[in-house]
């Protein structure tokens, strides 16, 4: 097939600006690349990529969106002047008839709404949870009109929404030859991503100062106020400061945790780094709360506790850190490896034809 693929609309990729949805971008192209497809992406100027993925690609100006998650749940759609977004799905709409279909990764309301009104078929695969009533509303008339034309990442995400079917869900996928298997941690414990109030870094702090070991923090500072407030709840040297880094970096780095802390405040659509610290050899302690409860596997790759209970994190953390690591990564890549991931998006992709 020839697929389109309209990347988000958050900024250029390659900075963490995209969350997750670069490293599903990734995914994307390598496991339909793998599958012999060929592949055209439209995204912001100042991307960087991955030599020799695409056989086509658009990089286009404009003024980034606001992410919907920062919004009043009220609130109205917001297009900006000199819209990113908009640039994205008039480059979109005036090359359709060259692909088979189009597939869109941006959580926002315009291509959704573009759906019945594109003469190439358009296919969504959604990155959060609910957020906003105005992108509710239209996820779910989606869904109805074109129920094989929408998909999610996991139940919890799919159950925020009102869908008159059972949803197509597709998980993600990873290149497990990219996260290298570290044995032996250090006394050291892991958290990572966006710095944001909904992630929850502030109970992630709390652990780690009760436990007596430091905590180090991969991802971008989104919020730069919320960030030194946490910083300042906890004893100096506490907070590692890591920053956003590439795959290769991330991995080599994460790879020395004994143990990654997932504790996000909302309902987490998949969560990346839960599998990236599993495919390290890393188990995952985390909250029973949207995705990320469905990707640990209790006593093999981690341990699920009560939401917002930091005691509880501290009393599961002994027998966290006791168990396999090879047998942690060994689970992950059975359940998430790139190969599955393809093929899940290929035969949801082909049901057009």
């Amino acid at each position: 097939m020839k697929i389109l693929i309209v990347s988000t609309p958050m900024g250029p990729l390659g900075k963490g600006l995209g969350g997750g949805v670069e490293l599903t971008l990734l995914a994307v192209l390598k496991g339909l690349k793998a599958r012999g497809h060929q592949m055209a992406l439209v995204a912001a100027s100042g991307s960087e990529l991955e030599a020799g993925l695409l056989d086509q690609l658009w990089l286009e100006p404009g003024v980034p969106q606001a992410s919907w998650q920062h919004q009043p749940r009220q609130a109205a759609v917001q297009i900006p002047a000199n819209s990113l977004l908009a640039r994205f799905w008039d480059r979109a709409l005036q090359e359709q008839d060259r692909f088979d279909l189009l597939l869109n990764l941006a959580y926002d309301w315009l291509p959704l709404w573009l759906t019945p009104h594109c003469r190439t078929p358009l296919f969504h695969l959604v990155s959060m949870g609910s957020v906003g009533e105005a992108m509710d509303q239209l996820i779910a008339t989606t869904a109805a009109r074109f129920p094989k034309r929408i998909a999610f990442h996991t139940a919890a995400q799919a159950a925020d929404f009102d869908l008159p079917a059972a949803p197509q869900l597709l998980a993600n996928g990873f290149d497990f030859s990219q996260y290298q298997f570290q044995a032996t941690p250090q006394k050291l414990l892991g958290w990572a991503g966006r710095v944001a109030p909904e992630k929850g870094l502030e109970d992630a702090a709390q652990v780690a100062q009760q436990w007596g070991w430091p905590l180090a923090v991969w991802g971008l500072k989104e919020d730069h106020a919320y960030a030194e407030a946490v910083e300042a709840s906890v004893p100096e040297g506490t907070l590692q400061w890591r920053g956003f880094l590439n795959t290769a970096q991330f991995q080599a780095e994460l790879g020395h945790c004994a143990v990654l802390l997932n504790t996000p405040k909302w309902n987490e659509a998949f969560g990346n780094v839960v599998v990236e610290a599993m495919a390290c050899g890393v188990p995952v302690l985390a909250y029973r709360r949207g995705g990320p409860a469905e990707l640990i596997d209790p006593g093999i790759s981690g341990a699920l506790v009560e939401p917002d209970c930091t005691k509880a994190l501290v009393e599961w953390l002994p027998r966290v850190l006791a168990l396999d690591r090879q047998a942690c990564r060994a689970k992950a890549k059975e359940r998430f490896s790139l190969e599955a991931f393809a093929l899940r998006l290929e035969n949801w992709l082909t049901q057009h034809q």
